[in-house]
């Protein structure tokens, strides 16, 4: 059989699956936390319309799991020529490293998008009684983006490092 195989690709497959694992589970992640905050915030808004930039704000939180598994996702892509250049030769075993680079920002990213949304709906009900408190409230759902910080970090440097 003439043309692309997926045997004699197997190192690129594996490198575009972690690009995807990113892409998808980190945008999954602030998918379902942007969804539970704007729950939240609907209600809020339809009490008090004037509360809509604050609470607004805090329903935006929970997205940036989706941009950084985006940015980690476009990274590996780079890298592995598919933007830019030709698509490189890899062979399993770094298609394998890179898929196990990705994985960081994809599994931390579904996670701490959750959970954020939920902090985040959390925080909106301090803003629904306490608009004052909006610095606050911002706080608790700034704690959970720490760790999808932490994991952009190890998934940019890990990405970054594997050699091609």
């Amino acid at each position: 059989m003439e043309g692309i195989s997926i045997w004699s690709n197997l190192g690129l497959v594996y490198a575009l699956l972690g690009a995807a694992v990113a892409v998808f589970l980190a945008g999954a992640g602030s998918a379902i936390g942007v969804g539970i905050a704007g729950q939240a915030a609907a209600g809020v808004v339809t009490e008090d319309p004037s509360k809509f930039g604050q609470v607004l704000v805090m329903q935006l939180l929970p997205g940036t799991q989706g941009l950084y598994g985006l940015l980690i996702g476009f990274i590996t892509l780079s890298k592995v020529g598919l933007i830019g250049g030709g698509a490189a030769d890899i062979d399993p075993q770094t298609g394998l490293l890179i898929l196990a680079a990705c994985l960081p920002i994809g599994i931390v990213g579904l996670i701490s998008g959750k959970y954020q949304g939920k902090t985040s709906a959390a925080s909106i009900g301090i803003i629904a009684k306490r608009p004052d408190q909006f610095g606050k409230a911002m706080l608790f759902p700034a704690m959970v983006e720490t760790y999808a910080i932490l994991a952009l970090l190890i998934s940019f440097l890990a990405v970054s490092g594997v050699q091609i």
